[in-house]
């Protein structure tokens, strides 16, 4: 028997259930899709949200030949064939083929240079799918040949409305007598991805009481996870909750811990590139100041990793975790940055103030552009005090420094300086 993700699977845009910014009515995707002209495209997002789903149903919709692909299992060769495949359908004005490649940012550089040629002459259309971010991932020379569409994770109602329309309408589900008493465990544990939700709606499905009822609460959906993880997570999905357990690792100074998830990341078959932008990420939010070469070390293990390949990627990687973990702590750079941009969008956009603009041409300095700025460099100690932000919100303070000795060292050099705002 199919999985119930597979058999609920809709058909057509009337049942796709979320991402209406882009299949909505008036998007942009519908109206392509509407008007037969849909361009290479890449679907961005996490796992269970539609990707593969939507693509299915362009094909139907489009009434084109449709090739998959997945980049797990196939190579250069396999993609070379496909095309083959495409370049023999075209003939008597018959539309191209689309051609959807599952796990895009899983192909190596050489399997995407190999789509470039068919999708830059319309053989085939192309409709790849990812949860990496393709700036990353894809080859510019490609992702400039695609339109990226971002897919969020599905809403609470929306995960509600596919668990109801399951229990209405599958076949096997119809046969039961279930009652959903509480909905959060199942939305909680699947995390915004239908496919989990699923599993975990069939899981709980075949646990009747001693009646032969179905009761689905939030005590029996953990309970039905702590008894059965394999079942719940068969679609190998904990690929973000694992990296996130390494991250709070490493935010949390437990380098076993943190060495500990990095090697079920490992283990797991997970891309070391991925783990080591995670790594990057770790080091400016949660180190950041108080231990500056943190992110270098992060940086040089992206690139290293890069250069050596597994299996001895991983030594490198341990080393930059564990130095992280062991780091001191700080998020007083992440802090600066989320209370500016709360002021920008609270402020608007304020002008700069005269003195701070550049002045390259004589009408610019006639109306007082540069005029008034002290070069610091011509002050002792490379400072005299003046002001850098709008008057609108002069001496605003956004950057805290935190308890540790290399931020209160910065603390000190900027209290010499800045007296009346420290």
């Amino acid at each position: 028997m199919k999985p119930l993700a597979e058999r609920m699977r809709p058909l057509n845009l009337e049942d796709y259930i979320g991402q209406q910014q882009l299949v909505g009515p008036g998007s942009v995707l519908f109206k392509a899709i509407e008007a037969g002209t849909l361009p290479s495209i890449i679907l961005w997002g996490p796992p269970g949200v539609g990707k593969t789903t939507l693509a299915q149903i362009i094909a139907k919709k489009l009434e084109r030949p449709f090739h998959i692909l997945s980049a797990i299992n196939s190579g250069v060769k396999d993609v070379r064939e496909t095309i083959q495949k495409a370049q023999k359908l075209q003939f008597f004005n018959r539309p191209n083929p689309l051609l959807f490649i599952d796990e895009i940012h899983r192909f190596s550089k050489s399997q995407q240079d190999s789509l470039l040629g068919a999708v830059e002459k319309g053989i085939v259309t192309l409709i790849g799918a990812t949860t990496e971010n393709p700036s990353f991932e894809v080859i510019p020379a490609l992702l400039s040949r695609c339109q990226v569409y971002r897919l969020k994770p599905l809403e609470k109602e929306e995960l509600i409305t596919l668990v109801n329309k399951a229990l209405e309408q599958d076949e096997y589900l119809r046969e039961k007598d279930i009652k959903v008493e509480e909905y959060d465990g199942l939305l909680l544990y699947s995390g915004g991805d239908a496919r989990k939700m699923y599993n975990l709606l069939e899981l709980v499905s075949n646990l009747p009481d001693d009646e032969g009822m179905v009761v689905i609460n939030n005590g029996v959906v953990k309970q039905a996870i702590l008894d059965n993880p394999i079942a719940y997570d068969k679609g190998g999905d904990q690929h973000y909750d694992i990296a996130s357990a390494l991250i709070k690792s490493i935010r949390g100074s437990d380098p076993d811990a943190a060495v500990y998830w990095l090697a079920r990341m490992i283990e797991g078959g997970e891309d070391i590139k991925f783990i080591a932008r995670r790594i990057m990420i770790s080091a400016s939010e949660d180190i950041g100041l108080a231990n500056p070469n943190a992110l270098l070390m992060a940086t040089t293990c992206f690139q290293a990793i890069q250069a050596v390949g597994l299996p001895e990627a991983r030594i490198i990687l341990s080393q930059a975790v564990i130095y992280l973990a062991s780091s001191p702590k700080s998020n007083a750079a992440y802090l600066a940055i989320k209370k500016a941009q709360s002021l920008v969008r609270e402020t608007g956009a304020l002008p700069v103030p005269l003195h701070l603009r550049n002045a390259p041409t004589q009408l610019m300095k006639s109306l007082n552009y540069g005029k008034h700025y002290k070069y610091p460099h011509d002050f002792p100690d490379n400072f005299t005090p003046q002001d850098y932000l709008p008057d609108e919100i002069k001496n605003r303070r956004l950057f805290e420094p935190q308890q540790n000795p290399a931020e209160q060292k910065i603390e000190k050099f900027l209290k010499d300086r800045w007296k009346e705002r420290f």
